[in-house]
């Protein structure tokens, strides 16, 4: 039997290397992105377009507007993107976006019968925010079985996070040993409508820096 999994895809580098991970571990592949309120519809062009060349079973944009809370620059039109590295959770951090995601994710799971998630989260290379660390994966993944249908069943769902471990430059490296194309990929917190990069925010920074450490060109095109 095939195995199923749903990975989240936003768009951008790291869950674009993660849904070419799921593929080559044989997975059939169900993408899940959000339409959350972001500053910019280019990632969702990206993951749309992401989806598409690797052939997904299945892609779902579900909307849910989160600018209905706000508490970050990216759901807040008057809190300003940083620009400059800073010191404890970023201004970017999106109050228990996570935390949402995978439990959408965890639903369609259940409904198609996944045996895993896959989430693009990384403990090593990231901004600093709380839902990205191992011990809430960990967290989650109890919870998650405790709380459906195949968990009680004796059926366990898998998060897996296979860039957990891995730096920035670690997870192009294995992303271009999986045949993904960053050129289709949007990383940036404040993309123009062009796609193109600031190449100044936190996720900017962290991608810049893989690329150079890999010794390879990054394909993004940077406004500036």
């Amino acid at each position: 039997m095939t195995k199923k999994a749903i990975v989240l895809l936003s768009g951008g580098l790291d869950s674009s290397t993660v849904l070419a991970k799921a593929k080559k571990d044989g997975y059939e592949v169900y993408a899940l992105s959000f339409d959350y309120g972001q500053r910019h519809d280019a990632e969702l062009d990206a993951a749309r377009n992401i989806a598409r060349r690797e052939n997904v079973a299945e892609h779902k944009v579900v909307p849910m507007n989160l600018r209905t809370i706000g508490g970050s620059a990216l759901t807040d039109d008057t809190i300003d993107v940083p620009t400059e590295e800073s010191e404890g959770i970023p201004a970017t951090y999106v109050p228990a976006r996570n935390t949402v995601f995978l439990s959408i994710a965890l639903g369609w799971a259940e409904v198609v019968d996944a045996d895993a998630i896959f989430i693009g989260v990384s403990a090593v290379d990231y901004s600093g925010y709380p839902d990205c660390r191992p011990e809430y994966i960990a967290a989650y993944e109890t919870m998650a079985n405790l709380a459906t249908k195949r968990g009680v069943e004796g059926r366990p769902v898998k998060i897996e996070t296979p860039l957990i471990n891995l730096t920035k430059a670690q997870t192009v490296e294995l992303g271009l040993s999986l045949g993904v194309d960053y050129s289709l990929t949007v990383s940036c917190y404040q993309a123009n409508e062009n796609g193109e990069a600031c190449g100044q925010c936190d996720s900017c920074r962290l991608r810049k820096k893989g690329f150079e450490q890999l010794g390879v060109q990054d394909p993004t095109r940077y406004a500036v």
